[in-house]
C-alpha cells in the first residue's frame, strides 16, 4: 500500500518542483528592497514579485515601479518617469512631461512629511543627461524619495536591455501587501 503510494505521488512531486523552478526563473522573480530610494511606496526589506513575462520597452508604462540590472552584480528598483522620445523638466517642484504638468500622486505622502523646500529640485532632462529627449530604448527612472535616490539625474537613462520586469507585487511584510502598481 505505501509502495504504490510513493509511486503514485512522486512523479506529482517532480511535475510541481519542475513548474516551480520554470515559474521562478522565466515568469517572475522575488526582489528584496535594498534602501531608501522608494519610500514612502517601497521601504528598505519589502519583498517584491516582479513580473518578468515579456516585458520590454514596449510594455513599459509611465509610472511603473521596475527593475533593472545596474551593473553586473546589481539591480535597483524605480519609477519610469520617461518614456523614449519625452522631454522632461522639474520646476517649483513639479513635472513637466512634452511641456504638460503631469501629477505625481505617489509622492504626496512624503510632500506632507517634509519641510518648505522642493521635495524634487529643479532640473532639465537636458541638464542631467546632455539629451534633450529620452532617447530611443531608453528609460529616465527616479526614485520616490527623490532627495534620497541614486537614478537617472545621476546615473543616466536606463537601457531597455537590461530591464528584469515590472513590480507587480509587494508581499512582505503581509501588512502592506499591494496588488499592483503605477
Amino acid at each position: 500500500m505505501k509502495k504504490r503510494y510513493i509511486r503514485k505521488i512522486i512523479p506529482i512531486i517532480l511535475l510541481a518542483l519542475t513548474l516551480a523552478i520554470i515559474f521562478r526563473s522565466y515568469l517572475f522573480a522575488s526582489y528584496v528592497v535594498n534602501g531608501e530610494s522608494m519610500e514612502p511606496t517601497l521601504h528598505d526589506g519589502n519583498l517584491l514579485m516582479v513580473n518578468k513575462v515579456v516585458y520590454n520597452l514596449t510594455d513599459v508604462d509611465r509610472f511603473d515601479i521596475i527593475v533593472f540590472h545596474a551593473n553586473k552584480r546589481t539591480d535597483y528598483v524605480k519609477r519610469v518617469i520617461g518614456l523614449p522620445g519625452d522631454e522632461i523638466v522639474y520646476k517649483n517642484d513639479e513635472l513637466f512631461i512634452n511641456g504638460d504638468n503631469v501629477q505625481e500622486p505617489f509622492l504626496e505622502p512624503f510632500r506632507k512629511m517634509r519641510d518648505s523646500k522642493p521635495y524634487t529640485e529643479d532640473f532639465t532632462l537636458e541638464g542631467v543627461t546632455g539629451s534633450v529627449t529620452v532617447p530611443e530604448g531608453k528609460l529616465f527612472v527616479m526614485g520616490d524619495n527623490r532627495r534620497e535616490s541614486l537614478d537617472s539625474r545621476k546615473i543616466g537613462f536606463v537601457d531597455a536591455a537590461t530591464l528584469v520586469g515590472k513590480v507587480d507585487v509587494k508581499y512582505w511584510p503581509v501588512s502592506d501587501m499591494q496588488l499592483s502598481f503605477g
